[in-house]
């Protein structure tokens, strides 16, 4: 019988190379799937919450469990898009909180291994953006792999970013 430790490796390793890809408005982003723990066909009653950014539009009730959601686009200072039949919500878990991500529409899950995933260019070349942990090359596209941490690391949740 496995323990509980050689059960997580396990899972750590089926899970290790894989994104879960999504659009926001055109461009296509990744996370890392071992974050993902589970997507929201539609939009949830959401119930706003007074005093947080913009980008943090409220809490939903989702089983019991109160969490708050973020409208990938506004955290990205990109214009607000209304909400259709294909927004979904990616609850994802970091710091020991759950957060809903709302995004245009959910794409597909993918594999890239290491050498698929290049470094952002640098901040010298006039690409500077924190969220961007590195760039996927599937074929002949590129998807944008998100740093979770970074994109929820701030004060706005009252965690401490991770360095």
């Amino acid at each position: 019988m496995a323990d509980a430790k050689s059960e997580r490796v396990l899972e750590e390793d089926t899970q290790k190379g894989k994104f879960l890809t999504f659009l926001v408005g055109r461009e296509e982003y990744g996370i890392e799937i071992k974050y993902v723990t589970e997507i929201i066909g539609g939009i949830h009653t959401i119930t706003e919450v007074p005093e947080v950014p913009a980008y943090v539009k409220g809490i939903i009730n989702l089983r019991g469990k109160i969490i708050p959601v973020v409208d990938v686009n506004l955290r990205f200072n990109k214009e607000a898009r209304p909400y259709d039949d294909r927004t979904c919500i990616i609850v994802i878990d970091i710091y020991d909180l759950s957060v809903g991500l709302i995004v245009d529409h959910v794409a597909e899950v993918v594999a890239m291994a290491d050498e698929e995933i290049a470094p952002p260019p640098d901040a010298r070349s006039g690409f500077r953006n924190n969220y961007i942990k590195g760039i996927g090359k599937v074929g002949q596209a590129v998807k944008l792999i998100l740093d979770c941490q970074r994109l929820l690391g701030h004060e706005d949740f009252g965690m401490h970013q991770i360095a």
